[in-house]
């Protein structure tokens, strides 16, 4: 029985195996997938919760008392009383936003219908309780084009620095803008390439 402490340390696995198939339901239904282009399926859900639902009954082979809200949570469809009721919209009172309009229920709009059966769209909508007014909109830039941007506004910023602190004349005391540098070779006064034909004792 269940009395609010993990399993010991004896049942290592368990905690193991508890949380594995967890992360793995949790990574499953997660905004990554959307970027790998993965579709959600309910047979695929319901395999992991049944995942979950074997780990709990391994790791508490007694069961769960009522209250609990694991229990709650994998046997009852009301999570009201949970701790993620707020974020559970019913269907009913749920209204679906799209391009910063809401789609009307009693016309039973379809998607397709508002912007046209391309399979090349991507659409980003957006669920909302009714009447709670439009959902915020994406940011323009993604995440990683912002931290690419970032990146090169510094570098650019600290090489405008380091050409502010260079002095302007600061070229004219190297050798390749010596004036006199080729007449010192060919005297063998430099270090560079002597004439041919000339001879210094």
């Amino acid at each position: 029985m269940r009395c609010g402490n993990p399993p010991g340390p004896a049942e290592e696995n368990l905690v193991q195996t508890l949380r594995q198939t967890a992360l793995d339901l949790e990574e499953y239904v997660s905004k990554n997938m959307v970027q790998k282009r993965i579709a959600l399926s309910a047979s695929c859900l319901k395999d992991k919760l049944a995942n979950v639902r074997g780990a709990v009954i391994m790791a508490y082979p007694m069961g769960l008392p009522e209250y609990d809200l694991v229990r709650i949570s994998l046997d009852s469809d009301d999570l009201k009383s949970t701790f993620v009721g707020n974020e559970i919209l019913d269907p009913e009172q749920t209204s679906l936003w799209c391009a910063g309009k809401e789609f009307q229920r009693d016309n039973h709009q379809k998607v397709s219908d508002r912007l046209g059966k391309n399979e090349k769209t991507k659409v980003i909508c957006k669920l909302t309780r009714e009447g709670s007014g439009a959902p915020g909109r994406e940011p323009i830039v993604k995440e990683e084009e912002r931290k690419a941007m970032m990146a090169h506004y510094f570098k650019r910023q600290e090489d405008l620095k380091k050409l502010a602190e260079a002095d302007d004349d600061d070229y004219l005391n190297s050798q390749w803008a010596d004036t006199r540098e080729m007449k010192r070779n060919l005297q063998g006064l430099g270090s560079g390439i002597k004439a041919p034909g000339l001879r210094f004792p």
